[in-house]
């Protein structure tokens, strides 16, 4: 009797193995879908940045030969980077995924400011180096 009380115990524990080792695997699937989705993610957004930073790059040529640009043409390209940015705060990330849409959240950080720094160059009058004239007086001393 000793002998049968102990099997139907040993069978309930390999079920709870099994389950258990069941319920794990269904976790790391669930898990590994979280982290594709993350990864997509974060390269769509890096798609629309790479796009975006097309235009600041132009922005910057221009305003780097002295082209004057309008506000409107920096403020769009910054609010569409700050939609990216906000679609990468949304973006749950653990790991690999985590440290990438880190990274494209410093990138995003770096053009919106290239492009404040050239709103502020092209705001600026006396930016355009070309054109400006730098008067200097030569002051005639008397000795006494």
């Amino acid at each position: 009797m000793g002998l049968a009380s102990s099997t139907p115990k040993a069978s309930s524990t390999s079920k709870e193995k099994m389950t258990n080792t069941k319920d794990n695997k269904v976790e790391e699937v669930k898990e590994s879908e979280e982290i594709s989705k993350a990864f997509a993610a974060v390269a769509g957004v890096r798609k629309e940045v790479d796009k975006l930073s097309e235009r600041v790059a132009a922005l910057e040529v221009a305003v780097n030969s002295g082209t004057k640009v309008t506000d409107e043409e920096f403020v769009v390209p910054a609010e569409l980077l700050m939609r990216e940015l906000l679609k990468l705060d949304g973006i749950g990330a653990e790991g690999e995924a985590r440290l990438q849409r880190k990274a494209e959240v410093r990138r995003i950080q770096k053009y919106h400011e290239t492009l404040d720094k050239l709103k502020t160059i092209n705001s600026n009058p006396f930016s355009d180096k070309h054109k400006a004239v730098s008067v200097t007086t030569n002051w005639e001393t008397f000795d006494s």
